[in-house]
């Protein structure tokens, strides 16, 4: 613990700097910006450059992929909660399970604990990713609970090509992980943190589908995760649990991996 209030300092000075550059490139809002530093500077102090690493893996590659035929997502990105700039409560949700793992790891190091770390990146990784690239498919997604056709923006609804990139977004963490690991590891332990990350996700999507609050916009005629639409409606709730947001959906996916990946490298470990 010694060196922790100086990687503490650093790692305030490093997220604000970096996050101050994705607010300039609009992969952040001012909330989100703050979120960043919360969440750096937690990472960075309490378990140092290899987990700062995987953070700046998952936020580079996902706001990569945010703008990435962003003019062609923009119409049905409006149906979700949130925008490409990320805010407060996206970083928290993303990065909070990650941080707590580092304090963990500051007040007693494991090796379970790295994975778990591991395991929670390669989750929110593997989400966004689905996000993104399923946006683009040229055939309507499912939902993952009844496999019915469903518009693009709907909570829940996966296609094969959004679940192909989270397989490889979260095996990517993974092998980022192990190639970066403090504690060794083996290709195994790589490609157990592909799955929870991948399994992890499609939790995500069963939540999204089943518990997650739905809204509908009576002036469009669509179902959204806003209270207030994009076109400005009030929506009235549709399904779900009003107070169990997009955020918390997230936090609780990231979690999910987190345990898969911990539990099961403790296990074979």
């Amino acid at each position: 613990m010694g060196e922790v209030p100086l990687r503490l300092a650093l790692g305030l000075v490093l997220s604000f700097g970096i996050g101050g550059v994705a607010y300039r490139l609009e992969a952040l809002d001012r909330s989100g910006w703050l979120g960043a530093v919360l969440v750096g500077t937690a990472v960075f102090g309490f378990g140092g450059w290899p987990w700062a690493f995987l953070v700046l893996a998952f936020f580079i590659s996902s706001s990569a992929l945010t703008h990435y035929r962003a003019g062609r997502k923009a119409g049905v990105a409006r149906e979700f909660a949130k925008g490409g700039r990320r805010d407060l409560g996206q970083a928290l949700a993303n990065g909070g399970v990650g941080a707590l793992l580092a304090l963990l790891w500051a007040l007693s190091p494991h090796p379970a604990l790295w994975w778990a770390f591991a395991g929670s990146l390669a989750a929110v990784t593997a989400d966004t990713w689905a996000t993104e690239i399923g946006l683009l498919s040229p055939r309507p997604p499912r939902r993952i609970r009844d496999g019915r056709p469903v518009p693009p923006s709907t909570s829940g609804a996966i296609s094969p090509e959004g679940t192909a990139a989270a397989g490889i977004g979260a095996l990517g963490i993974g092998l980022l992980a192990l190639l970066g690991s403090p504690v060794g590891g083996s290709i195994g332990d790589a490609l157990l943190v592909g799955m929870a990350g991948l399994l992890a996700a499609l939790f995500d999507s069963l939540l999204g589908a089943t518990v997650q609050g739905i809204y509908w916009c009576d002036r469009c005629g669509k179902e959204t995760e806003r209270p207030v639409h994009g076109c400005g409606q009030r929506t009235r709730w549709l399904r779900g649990w009003p107070w169990l947001t997009n955020d918390g959906v997230n936090a609780l996916a990231a979690l999910a991996g987190a345990l898969l990946a911990g539990i099961g490298a403790a296990w074979i470990g």
